[in-house]
């Protein structure tokens, strides 16, 4: 737990959050003359409410950038460590993912309001251990094909990470739990409209916002 109080872990963190906050679903959106996403449906800035605007290419292409600035902030500050404090390259990874989770949930550019967190989150695993990528993704797939609820299949599959980590005593359980916590607490409202019934399926279009 030294690592966390050492010079070089905030920067890392930094170096994450940095990447991770840049708003690729606002941007696409807006660029492709759609307006603000933040306008329509859940008012998320993520691929699963990019598609509500029925623009799929622009969904895929938002699920692709946020997962991919997930596995560049952690790929990245490894390499950087890796030639200057090597021995803590590993952990320092494992902040720099966390930090590119914390960026994409409270990017500071749109007032700390974000995305929930799960394509930037793959993109980590990716970077950081591709087995739990992989875990990740199938548990999703399932889970949505059953429940056809993308919130859902985001937090089912959160949690199977958690216990794939525990299970093989995976390094890096900390970061996992803390990173699923944060996920899980970005859902509430989604966990609140489950509960009563009234989420919105994928795939389901939504008029703007009032």
């Amino acid at each position: 737990m030294g690592l966390l109080f050492s010079a070089y872990a905030p920067l890392a963190l930094l170096a994450g959050y940095m990447l991770g906050s840049i708003p690729f679903g606002l941007l696409l959106t807006q660029a492709a003359g759609l307006g603000d996403v933040r306008n329509i449906g859940s008012g998320n800035i993520g691929a699963t409410n990019v598609l509500r605007t029925g623009h799929k290419g622009l969904a895929a292409a938002t699920l692709l950038l946020d997962a991919l600035k997930g596995t560049l902030a952690v790929v990245v500050v490894y390499e950087v460590a890796k030639r200057y404090v090597a021995f803590d390259a590993f952990q320092l990874s494992y902040v720099a993912g966390l930090g590119a989770v914390l960026g994409h949930l409270f990017p500071v550019w749109l007032r700390f309001s974000g995305g929930k967190g799960a394509a930037t989150y793959i993109g980590v695993l990716f970077g950081l251990h591709w087995p739990a990528g992989v875990v990740f993704c199938l548990v999703w797939a399932a889970a949505a094909a059953t429940w056809r609820y993308s919130s859902l299949a985001s937090l089912v599959a959160t949690f199977a990470v958690v216990l794939y980590y525990m299970l093989l005593g995976q390094a890096g359980l900390l970061f996992i739990l803390i990173i699923s916590i944060l996920i899980f607490g970005k859902h509430h409202a989604n966990i609140r409209r489950l509960i009563a019934g009234e989420e919105s399926k994928i795939g389901a279009r939504s008029s703007a916002r009032p």
